[in-house]
């Protein structure tokens, strides 16, 4: 069986998985560790620390007054070229595509359900920020990176907040976690090596979501949701620079052994965040069986790449500046060439989008 297809029929098999209909539970590895130094040496998270208490936000300082209409939002973010809900002509003339016979009807009911089932994935993203950062307190030597550490946990509190109240008031309540997100949260959280829920979390999750709340910050038009995206924005700006800047010292004292671990466990994330975009569990709302949804995926998948390549327009920059794409033989970069986003190795900066976001947040304090 060709690789695409075995890939395919892993992530169908993938979306059967249920987490509960309440809560989930996950083994936490690892080992909570006390520091009794409390010399604040690492002025790079001092920084951010300082910057993270001057700019807390209340989810109340939104407008949740603002009527949304999902349909007319939904119908705005289908600008997100590329994407399922966009392109119309471009899917139904796919072949064997389950849209080729779709009216106004359905491509209406299928962008209202891409929204929500992005948001829904954003909320529970969020969620396993939140309890990755309270391991990451737990569990980093550093007294800066506690400290740090523990306004996150707040920052990803207020994130699910919002997410969760968006969805509910002003949608129609959210989509299950996808399962390639949750078990990847699984993972994260449960390797005993604390670095590892810092990269996977603070360096691919939140280095994914940065891109995508840009790229829908960019195309909706809806008052609401564009204010709580810049807000949270804000936010995960700082904690993508808080992962790069405690994993640069201490990837300088790994061996070859251990940073190539780092560079096939950066790889793997890669490829199982791509896969979140498959959105099976829309097709499957849509009415669309599964034997359909396989044959479909194949093709779509094949004509997407240079739409998902972008969304790694964080991750690729920030591995670099971790030493991860040419450590050893270069093994990460070539990895990364072959599933095309190399190209955004020099794309932005961490440190301009925490001052950038910082300010927007500053002005809005000042307005009060």
């Amino acid at each position: 069986m060709p690789a695409l297809e075995a890939e395919i029929d892993s992530i169908l098999a993938n979306s059967r998985l249920r987490f509960g209909e309440v809560s989930h539970a996950t083994a936490r590895g690892g080992t909570a560790d006390f520091t009794w130094d409390y010399e604040r040496s690492r002025d790079g998270l001092s920084r951010l620390y300082e910057k993270a208490k001057r700019t807390q936000w209340n989810a109340n300082d939104l407008d949740w007054s603002i009527d949304v209409d999902a349909e007319k939002v939904a119908t705005q973010m289908a600008t997100l070229a590329g994407g399922p809900g966009a392109g119309r002509s471009i899917m139904a003339e796919i072949d064997g595509s389950p849209v080729a016979k779709w009216g106004d009807r359905e491509w209406s009911q299928f962008r209202i359900e891409t929204l929500n089932w992005r948001l829904s994935q954003f909320l529970h993203g969020e969620q396993g920020a939140l309890i990755c950062t309270a391991k990451i307190v737990e569990t980093v030597p550093w007294i800066d990176a506690k400290y740090y550490a523990s306004t996150q946990v707040m920052d990803e509190a207020r994130h699910v907040e919002v997410f969760a109240r968006y969805l509910d008031e002003k949608l129609d309540g959210h989509f299950p976690v996808n399962p390639e997100l949750q078990l990847l949260i699984d993972d994260v959280l449960s390797d005993n090596r604390w670095d590892i829920t810092y990269m996977g979390m603070q360096i691919m999750i939140e280095g994914l979501a940065l891109a995508a709340f840009g790229f829908m910050h960019m195309f909706t038009e809806e008052p609401l949701l564009k204010q709580l995206l810049r807000y949270v924005m804000a936010d995960e700006a700082r904690h993508v620079a808080f992962g790069t800047l405690s994993l640069q010292e201490y990837y300088q004292g790994l061996d070859g052994k251990e940073i190539r671990e780092r560079q096939e466990f950066a790889f793997e994330a890669a490829l199982r965040m791509r896969d979140r975009l498959l959105m099976v569990q829309v097709w499957d709302k849509m009415g669309v069986p599964e034997a359909t949804v396989r044959e479909f995926l194949l093709r779509l998948r094949q004509g997407q790449a240079w739409f998902q390549a972008p969304l790694f327009s964080k991750i690729v920059p920030n591995c670099k500046k971790l030493g991860l794409l040419d450590a050893g033989d270069g093994w990460l970069r070539q990895k990364f060439t072959e599933i095309g986003v190399i190209e955004y190795e020099d794309h932005g900066d961490a440190q301009l989008d925490v001052e950038l976001l910082d300010a927007v947040t500053a002005d809005r304090l000042a307005a009060q």
